[in-house]
């Protein structure tokens, strides 16, 4: 699978920075819920809905490429990637739970070995992977307590800007695949 569990917990570190460690958690756990959601239904429908649009995998990457690097821009130059009221679990859901942890890579890689493995193996694998994200998760409070309110706050912008070249190699990354169709 392409869940990069170590590498997106800066990402959640930087968009989390206001929360307290119950809040975190709670958005934790609706990031790892819809990216297991999204993921099972991309299994069950992902090809229909890919075929019936006739979406291809690279402009899967591009789409999510662009929603990343809009959410990096707008918080580099606002200083905010989203506006969220208190108790409102909006970043749990976009940006951590997709494209973050299940992305167009993620789902992509998804149908892929649905092909070559079927279905079965495919599942115990991305129940495997999210578990696993969820171990390195759970370490995000006491990541953030060492960190600080400052060095979070450092954090988020380094992250953000990492997210912009990470957008723009998934968008170079779906431009270069249509290229070779």
């Amino acid at each position: 699978m392409a869940i990069d569990a170590i590498g997106t917990l800066p990402f959640i570190l930087a968009l989390t920075p206001d929360e307290s460690p119950s809040q975190r958690t709670r958005t934790l756990h609706y990031a790892l819920f819809t990216a297991l959601g999204l993921g099972l239904g991309f299994l069950a429908l992902g090809k229909f809905i890919f075929s019936m649009l006739g979406i291809l995998s690279a402009d899967f990457l591009i789409a999510g490429g662009l929603i990343l690097l809009v959410l990096s821009v707008k918080d580099l130059v606002t200083g905010k990637m989203m506006e969220t009221t208190p108790g409102e679990q909006t970043a749990g859901v976009v940006p951590i739970g997709t494209p973050l942890v299940a992305g167009p890579a993620t789902l992509t890689t998804i149908l892929i070995l649905t092909d070559q493995y079927g279905i079965g193996v495919v599942v115990v694998a991305f129940v495997g992977n999210l578990a696993l994200a969820w171990l390195v998760f759970s370490q995000a409070n006491r990541i953030a307590q060492f960190l600080g309110t400052g060095g979070l706050r450092a954090a988020a912008k380094i992250a953000s800007l990492l997210l912009a070249a990470i957008a723009v190699r998934m968008i170079r990354q779906g431009l270069i695949e249509m290229e070779l169709m």
